[in-house]
Parts: C-alpha cells; structure tokens; sequence
C-alpha cells in the first residue's frame, strides 16, 4: 500500500494500492482495447462525457479541498481557488476542446482538404505533487477529448487528490479508458517504456530528460512541462508597492513550491532599498502554519527532503556573500518561513538551480540592459515578469527569453491561450486552443471538388 501524510502533521492521511510494475503490460492492453471503442465515439459525446464529470467535480469540491490541504499541506483558501480554477473554467474549455479538435475544411482550387485531428492512442500523463488537481486536469482532459484513452499516474505525495479527481471522471467514462497507476518512478519509468503513443509530463528538468530520451527509442510523441528559475524585473518609475505585492504572493505561495514562482528578483538601484522595505513589509502578513487554520497564507514543504534542499541553497547563499536580509523565523517540522536575501549575485548557485521554496532573491542592476542580461542567464524559460512604466516594461519583456511575460501582473492571461516554457522549460506545450492540438495526431484528407 502507498500511505500518504499530512505535511503539516505528520499524520496518515489515508492509503491507495500500488500498481505492481509486472502488471503495467496488463493495464496497457486493457487500455488499447478501452481506446478503439472510445475513439470510434463523436467528439461530441466524449464531451458530453466530460462535461458531466466536471459537474461531479463541482459538487465534490468542498470535501476534495479539504482532501488536497491535509495531504499537499496548501492553505484551505488556496485548495479552493485550484478547484475554481478548474470547475469556472470547466465548460469553457469543453468548448475550446470542440473549437480545438473538430474538422477543418479548406477548399482551394477545385480541391477540398479536410484536416483531422485525431487520437494518439494511449497516452501516459504523468502529474506533480503541487497542483494535484490542476496539473491532472491539464493532462488528461484534452486527451481524453481527443480520443486517446488515459493512464495517469500522480505523485506519490498525492495519491488520494489525484484519485479523487480521476474518480469524478470514471463515473462517466467507459471502462479502462482512464486507468490510475499509484507507485514512485518505477511506475513512471515503466509506463513510459510500455507500448504507448503519448508521454505527457509536469515535472524536473532532469525527470524530463530521462523521459525524453526513452521515448525517442520508440518516437512516441511527448508533451514536457519542466522546471522554471523565474525573473521578476523592477525598472526605476515602477510602482514599488505593487511590484512588492506580486513579489511576495508569487515567491511565497504554495511555500515557493510553484513552478513559475519568482525566484530571482532584479531591481534597479535607485529603488532597491525602498523595494526591499515594501517586499518586507508585505511578507510580514504571510503567516506560517496548519493550512486548515484561518488566516495562513504558507503551508509547509511537501517533504523533509525538499526543505533540506532549500535550507542548503540559502547557507550556501549566504556563505558567497548573500545577506539574509529578513525571515520569518518559522523552522519546525515541515515548514519554513519565507526568507529574503539581498547582495545576491550570479556567483552563488541559487541563481541557477530551481528552489522551489520559499525564499526571494533580490539583485541589483544598473540599467534596462543589464537586467534583462542577468534574467535571461539561466538555461530555463518558462515565466518571467516586468514591472515598470507601460513602454519600456514591453521593451524589456520582448527580450526576455521565457515562454510567457506578464506586465505589471503575474502570467494569468487573455482568452484561450496556451501555457508554454521555452529552453529547458518546455518540449511542446499545454492549454488553449493550440495546446488542446498538441494531444491529438493532424491527418489530411484531400479530394477533387469538380
């Protein structure tokens, strides 16, 4: 049995079965068969399908938020915004999905082309402890839109969220077409080498190589969603205390455990100090604690693990020159207050290497050039920020080498589009109209018209 804990507690939360890694050739095949039958459905009745299960979801959330704060360790309110998230948008993207996958008919010179989109076959979704509602979400429902029949395998930090969220769905799908494996890496490592067609992955850069390069023996195709070392640029002229605001939410929120946290802050120098002072300010409000008690804002690390990664990256930090400049001071269990250095510089590796915790890195930067320099020296790109009057804040985030830019706001953007890392952030991307695409195979049909 896989037993999940509290992170805040340390108490059981509850138990799934493990999936026995001799039996995954089993669950593929019972997988292929469920997919034919699924595929052979119109579009519109696997929507149907889907659509019903999102009103399952609605009317679980309240007890799944609770579920997903006693086994991740999120602030309640933040366990409720993630099913907003996904149960507000839940019709909309039933419609993207049709919009995204339906025929196309060209007609050009006495010929008319009719562009498919159709399944894969059997994709693998392989989702991260974080976000794990969010992140299955994005994963399976446009490939199951699609026509490709689902086998997720969640985080072994978050089985019973991720279990919840799959069991709304499964009583409105046919049999095997969503199948949920529980287990660590040897799970995942063998799915990926099954007799599969798509890998979709949220995760590690190095998890993501590994996958890549297995996948590629087989040219099965892959969806990655990697790691991320966020920039966050304050330009002199900036409005400091919003800048500090976003600062603070985006750096310490979930305890820093977000993908496209910020991690690395650049502040021109005559506004860092007062910068700092705004950043502190705002961060004094962040209480650390039990995310089942009013008023916290920071839950604990997932692990013993992860908190002991973070703790190094900052002595290091700090032993290269860096300043611990503010800190909660909450170090017991699991949890880590949220910390801010100054004197940071591109010498110390927490310049580089993912944090994933609750800590702010503030540099300091002569001018424009020199800011979008250092944001741009990291191997990663996935989100990056620019506070700063409008013109010039659009000059600098068109410089930025990251897959989406926010100005003078975090990344939340307009309509449908996709969520999408660039360098070693990114191998193909999710969401949207275009990312809906990505789970599906283009094939063209064309005929004489005469």
């Amino acid at each position: 049995m896989l037993t999940s804990y509290n992170p805040s507690t340390g108490q059981q939360v509850g138990q799934v079965e493990i999936t026995p890694v001799e039996m995954i050739d089993v669950v593929v095949a019972r997988s292929k068969t469920a997919q034919s039958q699924w595929a052979e459905k119109a579009l519109s009745d696997r929507l149907d399908a889907l659509s019903a299960a999102g009103e399952t979801l609605r009317q679980r959330a309240p007890e799944i938020a609770t579920l997903l704060t006693k086994e991740m360790g999120k602030p309640l309110a933040d366990a409720h915004s993630e099913l907003r998230w996904i149960t507000s948008a839940f019709d909309n993207e039933i419609e993207e999905l049709r919009e995204a996958l339906k025929p196309e008919i060209i007609t050009h010179d006495e010929r008319k082309t009719t562009v498919f989109r159709d399944p894969f076959g059997i994709a693998v979704c392989i989702s991260p402890w974080n976000f794990p509602l969010g992140m299955p979400h994005q994963q399976v429902l446009p490939a199951l839109a699609a026509g490709n029949s689902v086998l997720l395998k969640p985080s072994e930090e978050t089985p019973l969220t991720a279990q919840a969220y799959a069991d709304c769905l499964l009583e409105h799908l046919p049999k095997d077409v969503l199948q949920v494996i529980h287990g660590n890496e040897q799970q995942g490592k063998a799915l990926v080498a099954a007799e599969i067609d798509l890998v979709v992955f949220t995760g590690s850069k190095n998890a993501g190589v590994h996958i890549l390069g297995e996948a590629s023996k087989g040219l099965k195709r892959v969806i990655l969603e990697l790691g991320g070392k966020d920039p966050l640029v304050v330009l002199d002229g900036s409005d400091l205390k919003s800048a500090a605001k976003f600062a603070a939410l985006n750096s310490f929120r979930n305890a820093g455990q977000v993908c496209v946290s910020t991690e690395r802050i650049y502040v021109h120098d005559s506004v860092h100090d007062a910068f700092v002072d705004e950043l502190v300010e705002v961060t004094k409000q962040m209480h650390v604690g039990d995310g089942l008690q009013d008023g916290i804002r920071i839950g604990p690390m997932i692990s013993a693990r992860q908190k002991a990664h973070v703790q190094e990256q900052v002595t290091q930090a700090v032993a290269s020159g860096a300043q611990l400049h503010w800190s909660e001071g909450t170090d017991h269990g699991q949890f880590l207050g949220p910390m801010i250095l100054t004197e940071c510089s591109h010498d110390m590796a927490i310049a580089y290497d993912e944090t994933f915790g609750p800590v702010a890195c503030v540099y300091r930067v002569d001018d424009d050039a020199q800011a979008v320099q250092l944001a741009n020296d990291t191997p990663y790109g996935l989100g990056a920020v620019v506070f700063g009057p409008a013109q010039r804040a659009r000059d600098v985030a068109r410089k930025m080498t990251a897959g989406m830019i926010g100005i003078n706001q975090g990344l939340a953007s307009a309509g449908s589009t996709p969520w999408v890392g660039a360098r070693h952030s990114g191998y193909g991307f999710h969401s949207g109209i275009e990312g809906h695409r990505q789970f599906a195979q283009v094939r063209v049909m064309s005929e004489s018209i005469v």
